[in-house]
């Protein structure tokens, strides 16, 4: 199975901090090597502005192959995710007014053309503009931190 990480589930994963979840940290990077966790360059891009640990911008780093560019299938995916009016406020105003990254329509449209599931803390709020309510419209997969470790049925 492959899972998509949002920025928001990176961001969680600050908190894994690998001196002191040593474990974890050796699971997880031989499933980012493996190509079965991914992410996109706008979430990297994200990480970026918005990451307040050092290390994890130094980690996402050194792992640039994970934060992939969007290919053909997932840009036109993109496009179909905005023919929906409503899901046009994924980008928001300030997004729009600063040129910042926006990442979700990337996350679900990888997951999608992947076959995968995205991995976002984002709640599942009705009528929303969300992750969780553009992978619902669209039959992506979706869960969060928690059931990523419960899926691959790890546990520390």
């Amino acid at each position: 199975m492959v899972y998509v990480f949002d920025t928001s589930s990176l961001r969680v994963l600050g908190n894994y901090y690998p001196s002191r979840f040593p474990t974890f940290w050796r699971r997880f990077e031989p499933a980012v090597e493996a190509g079965s966790i991914r992410s996109v360059r706008e979430v990297h891009r994200e990480l970026e502005l918005q990451s307040t640990k050092a290390w994890l911008k130094e980690w996402a780093g050194k792992h640039r192959a994970l934060f992939a560019q969007p290919g053909p299938e997932e840009t036109a995916f993109v496009a179909e995710i905005f023919r929906v009016p409503h899901f046009q406020a994924l980008i928001g105003k300030i997004q729009r007014l600063k040129g910042r990254p926006v990442a979700d329509p990337f996350v679900v449209a990888a997951a999608k053309v992947m076959g995968g599931i995205v991995v976002t803390e984002e709640a599942d709020r009705r009528n929303a503009a969300k992750i969780p309510n553009v992978c619902h419209h669209f039959g992506v997969g979706i869960t969060n931190v928690e059931g990523f470790l419960e899926g691959n049925d790890w546990s520390f």
